[in-house]
């Protein structure tokens, strides 16, 4: 059976929506995610992706007398494995924008079982498509017990469709083509030969056009 993370407060909070466009949400939405239990080989795989052997983390009789009596995982780990588990829309998450105020309370040991309890600490709109939201992050373990918090910034879209641009109506004359006409052709004209000159035919151009 899958545990269930709960707190006692939680039925009266608002959990947050992710398919929320940014104007919808309010400081105070709350979630809490999954749970993933961190294993050796998890452990053993993150050392090889980043290089980082320290003994602590890879040296089972090294760590053994070291301050925490075994092997633990790596903190940047624990912060990795936290953005899997929030659940977060790729249809809104534009971007991951910063990870800061990180702060390592316990360790993570080979078979905790950690999850991510989250809240909605700010709202910043930058523009008419996008706001940055700041989120309040505790990692946990499956006993409640703080292991690491953060903050975490994202950019997140909004619900607004830029006004059409009004179209230009143009009318013929029989006399011939009309000064809208020429300027048209002019606007056409222009970046092929512009565009030839900064990259000629056959020429690698890294920007696609």
């Amino acid at each position: 059976m899958t545990p269930r993370f709960v707190r006692d407060t939680e039925a009266a909070e608002a959990v947050i929506d992710w398919a929320a466009p940014f104007e919808a949400l309010a400081a105070g939405l709350t979630f809490v995610s999954r749970g993933r239990t961190v294993t050796e080989t998890d452990v053993v795989q993150f050392a090889a992706l980043t290089g980082d052997y320290h003994p602590l983390h890879t040296d089972a009789h090294f760590a053994a007398s070291g301050p925490f009596g075994e092997r633990v995982a790596h903190g940047m780990l624990t912060i990795s494995y936290a953005v899997g588990l929030v659940p977060l829309d790729p249809a809104r998450v534009l971007a991951l924008r910063r990870i800061g105020d990180v702060v390592f309370k316990r360790p993570v040991k080979l078979g905790d079982t950690i999850h991510v309890e989250g809240s909605v600490s700010g709202l910043s709109a930058i523009s008419d498509e996008a706001g940055i939201v700041t989120f309040s992050w505790r990692i946990k373990d499956a006993h409640g017990k703080l292991l690491t918090r953060a903050s975490i910034d994202v950019l997140w879209s909004t619900d607004h469709v830029a006004a059409a641009e009004p179209e230009l109506a143009v009318v013929a004359t029989a006399t011939g083509p009309t000064a809208v006409d020429r300027v048209v052709e002019g606007i056409q004209a222009v970046p092929a030969a512009y565009l030839e000159d900064l990259h000629p035919t056959g020429a690698y151009c890294p920007v696609p056009f």
